[in-house]
């Protein structure tokens, strides 16, 4: 019993992890749609047959039998009406506000996570507070207190960035941009390969305390504005790792073993919970909350991939129309939508078969 519970929760999770994302990218498209005086027939949590359903104002509220995202359906949204509230007979502008509110919700969700996690567990600051002994840092010039801005021609905002860039420059030389009593100086470190095979630069980050935790020695509380800039820094390098992701996969320039659909990501939650829970909830909480924060990011950045049937796709129409000053033909931008949406669920069915691949082959 307590294996198929173990089993069972991974799943119950991701699924409402995932259900909250859609359904806050939903509201999004839903609230501006109010705002912007379009008639909003439904909004539902979730999908299929319907469970409960409540007509408040003029708008139906549903909950469906599968839990898996939500909908926000507005009149003449996907036709042709004569209608004055309807979405196409509103202005260009309006209309791509409605459509890009979606993944801007996406991404004040991203933010809110990014926030509260540091401030409640902390964070590392690209600024030099050690230097690892046996490395070459301490020989190449790298001083304590040095703040990290560029790792060759990379930008550097959060910490994560530097663990990102030695992910992918192994063990090649690089220019480190320190900002140094207001100078920016240049450089030159060797990287140094540790006992189990990881890369390192030599030098260890500051660690600042979250503002909601406690106090602890030789470490000093972040401040509001720290924790504030530190939190959408964090949500921005999601967002940048991302685009980044999807530039590797269509350039072929990505492993498929680095690659997740949602039955990785199943398997990936799962794991985080289950690591957490050998600490405490608390912990599993906090590692859902991680992941939680990458999706939301994940999910509105890729939705403004300027593929047809995503939104946008359908900004990038809406943004020819305003500078032609009419629409493409509706049966036209139609089927250019209905082959993005076909191509993505091709997609995503190789997706799933590479995540179960992985699973069973080890």
């Amino acid at each position: 019993m307590t294996q198929i519970l173990s089993s069972i929760v991974p799943i119950i999770i991701a699924i409402l992890v995932f259900s909250i994302l859609v359904v806050v990218h939903e509201f999004g498209h839903y609230i501006v749609a109010k705002k912007s005086g379009i008639f909003v027939e439904e909004f539902a949590v979730g999908m299929g047959p319907t469970l409960i359903s409540k007509k408040i104002g003029e708008t139906v509220y549903s909950i469906r039998a599968f839990p898996l995202g939500g909908f926000c359906k507005m009149l003449g949204e996907d036709e042709s009406i004569d209608d004055d509230r309807a979405f196409n007979s509103k202005s260009v502008y309006k209309r791509m506000a409605v459509i890009f509110a979606g993944p801007f919700m996406n991404f004040v969700l991203a933010l809110i996570i990014c926030i509260g996690i540091v401030g409640r567990s902390g964070f590392a600051l690209p600024v030099v507070a050690g230097l690892v002994e046996e490395a070459n840092a301490i020989t190449s010039g790298v001083e304590i207190g040095d703040e990290i801005v560029k790792l060759n021609n990379k930008h550097v905002s959060v910490y994560e960035d530097i663990s990102m860039f030695m992910l992918e420059n192994q063990g090649e030389t690089v220019d480190v941009t320190v900002k140094r009593n207001g100078e920016k100086l240049t450089i030159p470190v060797e990287p140094y390969k540790t006992d189990d095979g990881r890369w390192i630069l030599g030098f260890n980050p500051t660690i600042k305390t979250g503002i909601f935790d406690k106090d602890y020695d030789g470490f000093d509380k972040a401040n509001i504005i720290e924790t504030l800039k530190t939190g959408f820094d964090t949500m921005v390098f999601y967002v940048r790792s991302t685009v980044d992701g999807f530039v590797k996969l269509i350039t072929l320039n990505v492993s498929m073993d680095d690659v997740a659909g949602p039955i990785g990501i199943i398997e990936v939650v799962g794991e985080s919970y289950e690591e957490g829970m050998k600490h405490s909830i608390g912990t599993a909480i906090a590692n859902i909350s991680y992941i939680g924060a990458l999706l939301s990011a994940n999910l509105g950045a890729i939705n403004l991939f300027p593929i047809p049937a995503l939104d946008g796709g359908r900004l990038v129409f809406l943004i020819i129309e305003a500078l032609r000053g009419k629409p493409l033909n509706p049966e036209k931008e139609g089927m250019i939508h209905f082959i993005g949406f076909a191509l993505l669920m091709a997609f995503m069915v190789f997706i799933a078969y590479n995540d179960i691949s992985k699973i069973f082959g080890g």
